[in-house]
């Protein structure tokens, strides 16, 4: 059974670790901005991430969520990925995890702020994620805070690529970042302060994390030539396993 209330020291370390995740995103933005040269490294953290999210949704979050809500988990998990997915077709206009390159898509101010507003419901569900983790166990809490920050620099990157490509300026770029960084944090905080609520957030935030790592950043794994990316999708999902067998048993 779920606590009402929050241990005080997994409270601070998974609102910690929420910030620390957020502030990634503004590094990424950071790094568009700045126009820096290891920005192409990107590419592969987005691999990383793909293979860990993946496993850790699979092998951590599922099972997690239907011993919570055994009832309810099933639909929330579906409802958590055809959200995002209604979401991403009907708001957020086409883009890619990456610099964007396809200014046309984005001529007007008003399709990059709804690319921002998709991306800050993901970034949301990532808090969602780390806070719904650390209510079941600080193991848990830990493991998915990897999953979402290995993916949370490309994130800020991508964010702010869209919004210089809808003609905003670099400080919009940058404070679209710090958005998604705050929107993070907000849903750590919402989690940590009811955990009863985990019961809901941790399958719906398990739908959200299987449709970011399988169809948003893979894709974007499968767009690069040679088996390269591949292999460092995969060492995403052996980091996994590695990091699962020194943690409990």
């Amino acid at each position: 059974m779920i606590s009402t209330t929050l241990p005080a020291s997994r409270f601070w370390l998974a609102l910690a670790l929420g910030l620390f995740a957020g502030l990634a995103d503004y590094l990424g933005g950071f790094l568009l901005v700045l126009r820096s040269p290891s920005a192409r490294a990107l590419r592969y953290f987005v691999a990383l991430g793909a293979g860990f999210m993946l496993a850790a949704a699979l092998l951590e979050m599922l099972p997690e969520a239907f011993s919570l809500n055994v009832h309810w988990a099933a639909p929330l998990i579906l409802a958590g990925y055809c959200g995002v997915h209604l979401l991403e077709h009907t708001l957020v206009p086409h883009f890619h995890f990456g610099e964007e390159t396809h200014h046309h898509e984005f001529l007007s101010p008003k399709s990059s702020y709804s690319v921002m507003l998709g991306l800050a419901t993901h970034t949301f569900f990532d808090g969602i994620a780390i806070g719904s983790g650390f209510v079941v166990s600080a193991w848990l809490g830990w493991v998915l805070f990897i999953a979402v920050f290995l993916h949370k620099i490309p994130e800020g990157f991508t964010v702010a690529s869209v919004m210089l490509a809808g003609g905003q300026g670099r400080r919009a770029a940058l404070n679209s970042a710090l958005f998604l960084g705050a929107t993070t944090v907000f849903g750590v905080l919402a989690i940590n302060l009811e955990p009863g609520w985990v019961k809901a957030g941790l399958p719906l935030s398990a739908g959200v994390t299987i449709y970011v790592a399988a169809t948003d950043l893979v894709p974007e794994v499968n767009r690069e030539p040679g088996v390269r990316m591949a292999l460092v999708f995969f060492g995403g999902v052996v980091l996994f396993f590695l990091l699962r067998m020194l943690g409990p048993g």
